[in-house]
């Protein structure tokens, strides 16, 4: 399985926000937030964020473990499809996370998991009674991909807006919480972008539906998850462009209501489009969220800073993930130039 992923800019490439469908209590009670309190700032310059490696699950032992010696790494995030951890129905293999684990605390390192429900290219690696029993409706949307870097291939997201496929991904998330509370460092959705093609999509979405399943899923994460860090993605929202739907004020406010860490997908100082979206939000909440974890993946390398020309150095990076993003942890690629040069 690759980690690489196309990260989705939405907003002006979607239609207006449809009409929602109703949903569970805990996402309907989302407050209506600003987003304009400011925090006390969590980072200094003598307390940089911690530098954890990124790996999809299958790659871990390739990929990741050959580099958490060094000492500048502080453990690593695995990404786990959702049929990886459940192959059939009711029934869980977390035996890969506990490999993965043990290999890292014996080297006193720490471990985050990612929870994949979508994927950015075939296959859909969820599980197959999702996609095929009736009762869920098709358990997926299929996606489009597109980014600053161009069209990407389509892939599919899980219907988290049908509610048994979300009470389906609650059950593993319960399960996840009852083995590993307190185990893990953290536990993380991910990103909020994606693209449902609506000219082959069968299953209800609207971009409300979606981002009042998305709020759901993030409260109960954080109830189930008492010890270990939960963590949601958010970078854009289908459907919205610079907060003009709210969705993004409520969905830092909601985060901070139900202590919901918070983070994204890519490091890409002052890009029009993340500045036009979640990044002013991540300035305004520091302080005031539970975590902020941000990872530099694959595409990443290939942007160019557009006040120097130049690929963007790890430092730049670094300052702007910390300085100005306020996060706690970064997650980067295995790919990362620095990460095959000597540790200084």
């Amino acid at each position: 399985m690759t980690t690489r992923r196309l990260s989705a800019v939405l907003g002006v490439l979607l239609a207006a926000t449809l009409t929602h469908s109703g949903l569970a209590p805990t996402a309907a009670a989302a407050p209506a937030g600003s987003g304009h309190t400011a925090g006390t700032p969590t980072r200094t310059a003598a307390r940089p964020p911690a530098q954890y490696l990124y790996s999809s699950i299958g790659d871990f032992d390739t990929e990741a473990k050959p580099l958490i010696d060094r000492p500048d790494i502080a453990g690593v995030q695995v990404v786990v499809p959702w049929k990886a951890l459940e192959p059939q129905k009711d029934q869980y293999d977390f035996s890969a996370v506990e490999e993965a684990l043990a290999c890292l605390q014996a080297r006193h390192k720490k471990l985050f998991v990612q929870v994949q429900d979508r994927f950015f290219s075939a296959p859909t690696r969820l599980p197959n009674y999702l996609l095929t029993d009736p009762e869920y409706a098709g358990g997926a949307a299929p996606t489009t991909n597109e980014s600053g870097l161009g069209p990407g291939e389509p892939g599919a997201v899980a219907a988290q807006w049908n509610p048994e496929v979300r009470r389906r991904f609650q059950s593993l998330l319960k399960a996840l919480a009852d083995r590993f509370d307190g185990r893990l460092a953290g536990v993380n959705l991910p990103e909020t972008a994606t693209q449902v093609d609506p000219g082959k999509d069968r299953s209800g979405y609207t971009d409300e539906s979606y981002f009042r399943a998305e709020l759901d899923n993030m409260a109960f994460g954080a109830k189930v998850f008492k010890r270990t860090k939960f963590i949601q993605y958010v970078n854009f929202w289908p459907g919205e462009w610079n907060n003009d739907h709210g969705y993004m004020a409520r969905t830092f406010e909601f985060a901070k209501a139900h202590g919901v860490g918070l983070g994204g997908p890519d490091v890409l100082p002052n890009r029009q489009a993340q500045m036009e979206n979640s990044y002013p939000f991540f300035e305004r909440y520091r302080g005031l969220l539970p975590m902020v974890a941000m990872a530099v993946q694959e595409p990443d390398f290939e942007y160019t800073n557009p006040s120097t020309g130049k690929p963007y150095t790890k430092e730049e990076f670094v300052d702007f993930g910390g300085r100005r993003l306020g996060a706690d942890v970064m997650f980067w690629a295995t790919s990362a130039p620095w990460l095959h040069q000597p540790a200084s």
